[in-house]
């Protein structure tokens, strides 16, 4: 019977007892949960990185740590944590928002939305954007959230390439990895949309040489990690016009500092870390899975790798 602690805030608790209870009933599991048990019987801990748990040392007896967020990049580097460590990419309803979120912003902007919904001068302009096929998006990594998004703009007919640090194939969309890959999928794009990790490797993969690639007055749409963009480079390139628009829903800092220029410069967006959350029940679902594949001795899914940092 294992033993399971949730370690996450406090507050979290209350939302996530009985969808874990009733997905663990589900999967045929008998097993203690609890937020609080003796470290050295504990089994699997369902986990937030923003929880009190930092050392894992004193879990003597621990299987595996079943993180509850899609970033790892809090917990993947702990010296402490030797146990396989999962990450959260099958909860249906984080792929779901972040689709709708990503989609949403890409339509905004494509159409021009905001000069008509944002009108002090009630300005008459009938001027028509272009459809679709003429607005090339590109989407700064190909996991489950940017494949997500990639078919789900397809369908809307906008051509899209993505980028991502090793080879992949999506149907319909132009694949393209490694540093030369990068500047190509940049390179004349009118979107870019990152949903990329934070990784040593990808940290400021958003800087002055690769916004300069964009096609002029582009956008650029952040759902992933706020450390994808070297904020100043960013700043600089909307003051000279070369983007137009950046819609931010991540930050290196969060909240983002009041005093920070991001929340006055007129060419930003933002968005308070909303674009895709995890939800209770299908988060749920997913741990109990894992917890039923560990019991059995299966393989868990949506193991991080902690040499590539996801």
């Amino acid at each position: 019977m294992p033993n399971i602690l949730f370690a996450a805030r406090s507050e979290r608790w209350d939302d996530y007892e009985a969808p874990l209870r009733t997905a663990l009933d589900a999967a045929g599991l008998t097993y203690t949960l609890a937020p609080e048990m003796p470290p050295e019987t504990v089994d699997y801990i369902v986990y937030a990185p923003n929880s009190d748990v930092q050392d894992f040392t004193p879990y003597s007896r621990l299987k595996a740590v079943l993180n509850l967020w899609a970033g790892v990049e809090g917990i993947a580097g702990n010296p402490t944590l030797t146990v396989p460590l999962t990450r959260m990419v099958d909860d249906a309803g984080l792929t779901q928002g972040m689709v709708e979120w990503v989609t949403g912003h890409v339509l905004r902007h494509h159409l021009g939305m905001d000069r008509h919904i944002v009108n002090p001068g009630h300005v008459w302009d009938p001027s028509e954007p272009p459809v679709a096929p003429q607005r090339p998006v590109t989407i700064l990594g190909l996991g489950a959230l940017g494949q997500a998004c990639a078919r789900a703009l397809l369908a809307l007919g906008f051509p899209v390439s993505g980028w991502s640090r090793t080879p992949k194939d999506v149907a319909g969309v132009r694949c393209l990895s490694g540093k030369d890959g990068l500047r190509d999928a940049l390179s004349g794009a009118q979107v870019v949309v990152l949903l990329l990790p934070d990784t040593p490797a990808t940290r400021n993969v958003l800087n002055a040489e690769t916004l300069a690639l964009t096609a002029r007055g582009a956008f650029v749409i952040n759902p992933g990690r706020g450390a994808l963009i070297d904020d100043d480079a960013l700043i600089a390139a909307l003051d000279s016009g070369q983007i137009a628009h950046a819609t931010l829903d991540v930050f290196r800092t969060e909240p983002l500092p009041q005093d920070h220029p991001f929340w006055v410069h007129p060419g930003v967006t933002v968005t308070p870390h909303i674009a895709a959350t995890t939800r209770p029940d299908g988060a749920a679902r997913a741990v109990a899975e894992n917890i039923r594949r560990g019991e059995a001795g299966e393989p868990l899914l949506n193991l991080v790798d902690r040499a590539a940092g996801y």
